[in-house]
């Protein structure tokens, strides 16, 4: 076993060590074979890192100009796939070092000036990650332009409202739709929300205590169009709160996809056919040819509880870490990383295959139709025509579907005969209550299921989503 101390050279941390790493070692804490996609937010740090040691006089403009073109020789490489990654040099940070001093000598020895790994991988990471978020922002403003588009398409349409899972009220199809753009637009709230907190900048506090070289951390910050910077050294090369919280706003918007998806699966059953999606979303059996399967929503669905996953995981990574930087933190990349690809994979393909959502309208008002869907319409027709207390209204109308359930009808088949020898105030008037027609449109309140108010809806939603496209 070789005692010298150069044998182990190819680690920036090799001096102190009498023996190299072992292979086994080696390969079990590197991370180069994930972390690679953080090269843009590297050079990107670094690039900022050392302009501002030029200005300060930390290094010189040759050494600058030198850095300045050895990265971009590295951006053409790694772009080019020319670049070769090495798994005795661990990280993206080293093999990104290593190459830039192969390329300008001492001025690369140079950049690593007043900063650590620590505070540089913490850097990169949330420079990525502000470049997803902007990313799946764009994807759930476009989902909710989708979304928008075929509820106005079904405005008209009218279907069942359900409550645990049973017939309740009529409700415009479109009105249903409407429904997940709230959901994916307070989505999109949190993930800007969650990017504020993100755009904070770590670098320059070194490896936990800060540096004694005087660094301008603000110019650092505007120059990467960051936020602030961290202000207390040991948080800042510690902190994974934005990571968590950005998979937390990750499984919040699969959730809402999910739900999505179990309505889409549903509603292409043959129990209730309200709808089809594209056939090539879509696949058949090898063995029952009849068989046209929602196999994408099915699958978003079970890529939620993968995301949830992630978000357990990194709350477990982070719970028992004392301050500051500890190994486990590597262990932060590959659910985040997993987390913004399913999301983001995802979001692209709903965006894709809801622009062919359509509707079937008779099997949807023939399901309107069951399970007496306007009951609480005769009531409160009751109420307000009538002047009868709810509560009365309520036991003549259970009384009425009562009697419509024994002879088989539903409510609105019941003759105006029927309907006064259960309460002889009921006049002949209360046919349009009781029509589908009628109690959606009687619900035009802020909010409501009529179609004048869900196309008031809809152009608020218009509005609003026209102000996300992007310049």
């Amino acid at each position: 076993m070789s005692s010298n101390p150069l044998a182990n050279k190819a680690q920036a941390w090799s001096a102190l060590f009498a023996e190299p790493m072992s292979e086994l070692v080696q390969r079990y804490t590197a991370s180069v074979g994930f972390d690679q996609r953080l090269w843009q937010a590297d050079l990107q740090g670094s690039l900022a890192h050392a302009e501002m040691l030029q200005a300060q006089g930390l290094i010189s403009a040759e050494d600058w100009a030198a850095i300045q073109r050895g990265m971009e020789t590295i951006r053409h490489e790694i772009e080019s796939g020319q670049f070769v990654w090495k798994l005795e040099l661990e990280d993206v940070h080293l093999n990104i070092e290593a190459r830039l001093t192969e390329l300008v000598g001492l001025a690369g020895k140079r950049l690593h000036t007043g900063r650590s790994r620590n505070d540089q991988v913490a850097t990169d990471v949330r420079l990525w990650l502000r470049g997803e978020i902007d990313g799946l922002l764009q994807l759930l403003s476009q989902l909710q332009r989708v979304l928008v588009e075929r509820a106005e398409a079904h405005v008209d349409v009218i279907g069942p409202g359900f409550t645990h899972l049973q017939v309740a009220q009529p409700v415009s199809f479109g009105h249903h739709l409407l429904a997940y753009v709230e959901m994916f637009a307070r989505d999109a709230e949190r993930l800007v929300d969650c990017r504020r907190r993100a755009n904070r900048l770590p670098l320059g506090a070194a490896a936990l205590a800060g540096t004694p070289y005087p660094l301008d951390r603000e110019r650092v910050a505007r120059t990467l169009g960051m936020e602030g910077v961290c202000q207390n050294s040991l948080d800042a090369v510690s902190d994974r709160d934005f990571a968590i919280e950005f998979t937390h706003a990750a499984a919040l918007a699969m959730m809402h996809i999910s739900r999505l998806s179990e309505e889409l699966v549903l509603w292409m059953s043959q129990s209730f056919a309200f709808i089809t999606l594209p056939d090539r979303f879509c696949t058949g059996s090898s063995i029952m040819p009849q068989k046209k399967n929602p196999d994408v929503p099915e699958l978003a669905r079970g890529k939620t509880g993968r995301v949830y996953g992630h978000l357990m995981a990194l709350l477990t990574l982070m719970k028992g870490q004392p301050l500051a930087y500890n190994k486990d933190n590597q262990e932060d990349k590959e659910p985040l990383f997993d987390t913004v690809d399913t999301l983001r994979d995802t979001l692209r393909i709903f965006v894709e295959m809801l622009a062919g959502l359509q509707a079937k309208p008779q099997s949807l008002r023939a399901a309107a139709l069951k399970g007496h869907a306007t009951a609480t319409d005769l009531a409160d027709y009751l109420v307000r025509e009538k002047g009868i207390p709810f509560r009365d209204a309520h036991e003549i109308v259970a009384h009425a579907v009562r009697v419509a359930s024994e002879q088989g009808l539903e409510l609105a088949g019941l003759s105006l005969e029927q309907l006064q020898g259960i309460d002889a105030r009921i006049g002949s008037d209360v046919f349009g209550p009781l029509s589908l027609e009628g109690s959606v449109a009687s619900r035009r309140g802020l909010g409501g299921t009529a179609p004048e108010q869900v196309r008031a809806q809809i152009a608020r939603h218009r509005a609003r989503l026209q102000d996300d496209k992007p310049d």
